[in-house]
């Protein structure tokens, strides 16, 4: 993940006024807002892959020329991705099958179905925590690729936040997430304990927005991050997964992900941050419960 600073926003443009809009939808900003972008975007997290992007698209002005730099991206990424895949089978079989695993498709080899990981199956839990409610506040994200876990990321301290405002950004970076994935074409669940915040996105905003984003009785609590939550999951909902599950039921990846809410309350990471320690299952899920 990209944190967006001002040094960073330089890299993609020389003056403010030069954004493109391929360089808002990258920065997940509405192009009505555009005289706005530059204070709305620091501060913001993106994916590694929306970051490099928007970098290359600085100074290219035709709309052509940009979709053309993004198409071959996505292009190198998907490549790239395959690789790593058939670099991780190499090496799961020995040196001396390496030939044959590059060149064998799965269902050509049984050994290699059970050894190798199943290419394009990632599913991501998320979670966000908060001690007392309100108070101390943090989210959690858990990624397992073919059923074993890859990645932990955490992050988003708030000194004064709550849980569903932990939840709701503990899914908005699983989307972003999911975008990344899915854009190599990986195929993507995202499983949320959540709820409220799952509502919030595939049912509640609909109405919202067709009434101004006002609804009856009030406010509506945590709008900025439904409001970017809701138009990623729109671009998102026909190639990604979203489900509830419910919490704490023994589930590894909920509670890993659960457990790095409580590792953002500790260290009060304010970035959402991948997890870069050994990933001890048995020793982090010994961590407090978040």
């Amino acid at each position: 993940m990209q944190i967006i600073t001002r040094h960073f926003l330089a890299l993609g443009v020389d003056n403010p006024s030069d954004i493109s809009e391929n360089q808002l939808i990258l920065l997940d900003i509405n192009s009505e807002k555009k005289e706005l972008w530059f204070e709305l975007a620091l501060g913001k997290s993106i994916s590694d892959a929306r970051a490099e992007l928007f970098v290359l698209l600085k100074g290219i002005s035709a709309k052509t020329n940009q979709d053309k730099i993004i198409k071959n991206y996505k292009a190198l990424q998907k490549f790239r991705e395959a690789k790593r895949t058939l670099d991780k089978q190499a090496m799961a079989v020995g040196e001396a099958n390496v030939s044959s695993v590059k060149t064998e498709t799965i269902s050509e080899s049984k050994e290699t179905e059970e050894i190798a990981p199943v290419i394009g199956d990632v599913t991501i839990y998320c979670d966000g925590g908060c001690s007392p409610n309100p108070g101390a506040s943090g989210s959690g994200v858990a990624v397992y690729r073919a059923g074993k876990i890859s990645e932990l990321y955490y992050g988003l301290y708030e000194s004064n936040g709550t849980n569903n405002t932990a939840e709701l950004n503990a899914l908005y970076n699983s989307l972003l997430l999911a975008e990344q994935e899915s854009a190599l074409g990986n195929k993507v669940e995202i499983k949320c304990d959540s709820m409220y915040s799952i509502n919030c996105i595939k049912t509640w905003a609909k109405a919202w927005e067709k009434n101004g984003w006002k609804k009856k009785g009030g406010e509506i609590k945590n709008l900025e991050i439904i409001q970017k939550a809701y138009r990623l999951f729109n671009t998102l909902s026909s190639k990604i997964v979203l489900s509830h599950i419910k919490a704490h039921i023994g589930l590894e990846g909920n509670e890993l992900a659960d457990r790095m809410t409580h590792h953002t309350r500790q260290t009060k990471e304010k970035d959402f941050v991948r997890y870069e320690e050994d990933i001890d299952v048995n020793e982090i899920l010994a961590m407090r419960a978040g």
